[in-house]
């Protein structure tokens, strides 16, 4: 008699059981819904993304007072409990923070207005300044002709005073965008103990609440702790630069300290933007090169120790930020919302992290190591 394949004994086996077939199929690495699932999220983001860059007027004011509230309401608890009511505390925080960021711009505006209006003079003594690299780029000029490469290398021209206006128009806000940003701030100071108990028992299940208490107190602290942090670090580095210009002997040193913090509030683009300052004041305001790149080259020493030490010990012991996740938020921040979106790329990185703590938490399961 014939036997079928799938009824093959196992050998040994006096019961005479069968053996499974070996021709089984394997389930898919990815299903359908989850391919799906994955479009629709994919797709979801996307247009997330478009909504935020298209209404950037609406959304980048509102995120950054629900941001700014957020790290002041601490300050609004601190005089609630000295019986001030939250609604006066919110719009005394909010004069005392106007009152700061006016005396700022006022020491950075008005040598910035003064240097405006020399910009022809200014580029008449970069380019004098610039006749010291004629005998270098003659020579590589040279070497490029001898080694049968292009003509040459291009001719270099001084930026023109044309980009001042657009690069003010994408910088400044509009006074809508400023009325809608103070308003939310102080309403959101205001009435952010009522909002922390809608969100709170919003949710049915005990645990879901206790959840959501939970991140909402750890973004509070956090992002408190950060701006505390931060501001006291970047005033530090205004004084040391403010210092480092009265030494070098640069022009206004006070004005230059103040920009120096202010940039310094949004990474990596803000010391490099105040390093190239540095560099183009001092080459104007001193016959040497050498003299000129003093201020430069210090400061640039004070911003390796500031971010290389001084803020990875401090702000890394209370939530560690990923070199390479801060540029990539820094980068995605600035081209959706600009200069705003870079100021609000680290707080916004650190509350994505503490969502990603909370709601999928390092013992959630994994995939097993291969």
């Amino acid at each position: 008699m014939r036997v079928l394949p799938s009824e093959r004994l196992i050998a040994g086996n006096d019961e005479g059981t069968p053996l499974p077939d070996s021709h089984t199929e394997l389930p898919p690495v990815i299903r359908r819904t989850e391919f799906v699932a994955f479009a629709l999220a994919g797709l979801l983001l996307i247009a997330v993304v478009a909504v935020l860059y298209v209404a950037k007027a609406f959304f980048l004011p509102v995120v950054m007072a629900v941001v700014a509230g957020t790290m002041l309401s601490p300050a609004a608890t601190f005089l609630e409990e000295r019986r001030v009511p939250r609604a006066l505390g919110a719009v005394l925080i909010v004069i005392a923070v106007t009152t700061v960021v006016a005396f700022v711009v006022a020491l950075i505006a008005a040598p910035a207005m003064e240097w405006s209006s020399r910009l022809p003079e200014l580029g008449a003594q970069l380019r004098e300044k610039a006749h010291v690299f004629d005998r270098p780029l003659a020579l590589w000029k040279e070497l490029q002709t001898i080694v049968g490469g292009s003509d040459g290398l291009p001719t270099v021209a001084l930026p023109k005073a044309e980009w001042v206006q657009p690069t003010l128009e994408f910088v400044s806000p509009t006074f809508a965008e400023f009325l809608l940003f103070f308003a939310t701030l102080i309403l959101f100071i205001a009435s952010w103990r009522d909002l922390r108990r809608a969100m709170i028992m919003n949710f049915g299940d005990h645990d879901a609440r206790l959840r959501t208490l939970r991140i909402l107190n750890e973004i509070e602290v956090h992002l408190g702790n950060y701006l505390l942090t931060v501001t006291a670090i970047n005033i530090g580095v205004g004084i040391a630069t403010g210092i480092v210009c009265a030494v070098t002997g640069m022009p206004n040193p006070a004005g230059l300290g103040a920009l120096a913090a202010a940039l310094n509030f949004i990474p990596i683009i803000g010391p490099v933007a105040m390093f190239v300052m540095l560099a183009v004041v001092g080459l104007v305001a001193f016959p040497t090169i050498g003299g000129g790149l003093m201020a430069a080259l210090a400061f640039g020493g004070i911003t390796f120790m500031e971010g290389h030490f001084v803020t990875p010990i401090i702000i890394g012991r209370r939530l560690s930020l990923n070199a390479l996740a801060v540029f990539i938020a820094l980068a995605f921040w600035t081209w959706l919302w600009g200069p705003m979106g870079a100021f609000l790329s680290s707080p916004l990185l650190i509350v994505g992290l503490i969502l990603k703590e909370h709601l999928l938490p390092e013992n959630s399961p994994q995939l097993p190591q291969g």
